[in-house]
């Protein structure tokens, strides 16, 4: 009779997956969707609706991978991680020989339907390996520098092929979330203080010896000292965010994105946002990415509490993913931080971004499910 009584709570409760997560999932793809649709209608006159087309295609090729991944057991993912490391790896050699050179950057390999970005790949791919290899030598990062070195090191061979494309945003987003994920596990201060030195000191370099790199650092710092030239595309992101106020213009009723503001649907879209839904708009879309965020960290954490290692660091490291590259994006088009190419995460157009941001989702429910499932057999066997 007991043991009736847990199996209806169970089956009433539905609690094999973390619905609140997936409403949230839900929610930034709808907006995205919507966003994408206002911010792009003016750029092609043929078709207004083309990017939105392309849009939900890429939408159903993340969906459609989203659903197989939730079917694929966490462990699967952890042997699979050096393998996956590789091919990544693989990827980004072959592009930049083959990919399409779009604005002077070779970063995309034609597909056919889309162009498939494997920098995105690099962070999955980056953070399984991580998550594999601080779950087996979790010890050796605490107590050796060489085992907190070793990681560093498979992330800087990823960096330099990724500089040669050139893309500085996604070598920074995967410094910045290895370093977080050292730090979870336990490496010691000194060593983390030593390795940010490190990267920041590099960064500096690399803004140095690159002019374009430099010109954008100096604009950031004042962008309307050249708000025709240099500093056009960051002063009108500041004019559309400005123009918003409150409640914003209405939607589909922003001015800049009618061939004022550049990249309009795609890094820059939270100017539009924030022109066309206003502040209550932008407080919205800030606090759904905020929960993803805590809600991902929350599962890592919960995972890591009850020893399961991979899952634990895995989902830690999608959360720091997801909040720093929010972080960022709304720090570039808010004039905070100097222009880089990042999406804002489920809501910029971007078929590689969606794809892997939605496999990243999925990884998650299945590491929460498999969480609760665990849980409701202890409860069955503890009845029995």
């Amino acid at each position: 009779m007991r043991l009736f009584h847990v199996r209806q709570y169970v089956d009433a409760q539905n609690i094999l997956y973390d619905r609140s997560l997936l409403w949230t999932i839900i929610g930034l793809i709808i907006f995205g969707v919507i966003m994408v649709t206002s911010a792009s209608m003016s750029i092609s006159e043929a078709n207004p609706l083309f990017y939105t087309q392309r849009e939900f295609i890429q939408l159903g090729i993340a969906l459609s991978i989203m659903l197989l991944v939730l079917y694929i057991p966490i462990l699967r993912w952890q042997q699979a991680s050096i393998a996956l490391l590789l091919i990544t790896i693989g990827m980004l050699v072959v592009v930049l020989f083959v990919g399409s050179s779009i604005k002077g950057a070779s970063r995309w390999i034609p597909l056919g339907i889309f162009n498939f970005q494997p920098a995105e790949l690099s962070k999955l791919a980056l953070f399984c390996y991580l998550a594999s290899y601080l779950s087996r030598k979790t010890s050796e990062v605490q107590s050796s520098f060489w085992g907190f070195f070793k990681p560093m090191t498979v992330m800087s061979v990823l960096s330099v092929l990724l500089l040669k494309q050139p893309d500085l945003g996604t070598v920074i987003v995967l410094f910045f979330v290895t370093l977080g994920i050292l730090f979870i596990a336990g490496a010691r201060v000194w060593q983390f203080i030593a390795i940010l030195a490190n990267g920041i000191f590099s960064m500096i370099l690399l803004i140095l010896f690159e002019p374009y790199r430099m010109k954008r650092f100096t604009t950031f710092l004042d962008p309307w000292k050249d708000s025709s030239g240099s500093g056009y595309q960051l002063t009108n992101s500041l004019m559309s965010m400005g123009y918003g106020g409150f409640w914003g213009k209405g939607l589909g009723n922003s001015v800049q994105k009618l061939g004022y503001l550049p990249e309009a649907h795609t890094d820059f879209i939270f100017a539009i946002l924030a022109e066309e839904l206003g502040f209550i708009g932008v407080v919205c879309i800030l606090a759904l990415l905020f929960f993803l965020t805590f809600k991902s960290l929350s599962i890592g954490y919960r995972a890591l509490s009850v020893n399961s290692l991979f899952s634990g660091y895995l989902a830690c490291q999608i959360g720091i993913w997801f909040g720093f590259q929010t972080f960022v994006n709304v720090g570039v088009t808010s004039g905070m931080l100097p222009t880089k190419g990042l999406t804002l995460p489920f809501i910029s157009y971007g078929g590689s971004s969606l794809i892997i941001m939605c496999l990243a989702v999925a990884i998650l429910l299945r590491i929460d499910f498999e969480f609760r499932q665990e849980g409701i057999q202890a409860r069955v066997r503890a009845v029995k």
